[in-house]
């Protein structure tokens, strides 16, 4: 399942959710700690590694 990484605009907490991203398209996403809706996503990096075949 995908990890997505989200900040608080109440209180800057930041925090990550493992979801599908069929509840990732409902967009229901509150802060653990302050319990607002408030949150953006943060863009993070991510490395992957794949089989090379000739």
């Amino acid at each position: 399942m995908p990890v997505y990484e989200f900040e608080c605009e109440k209180c800057n907490n930041t925090f990550t959710l493992v979801m599908s991203v069929k509840e990732y398209e409902k967009k229901d996403f509150r802060c653990p700690k302050c319990k607002t809706v408030k949150v953006k996503q943060v863009v993070t990096p991510f490395q992957t590694i794949t089989s090379k075949k000739s």
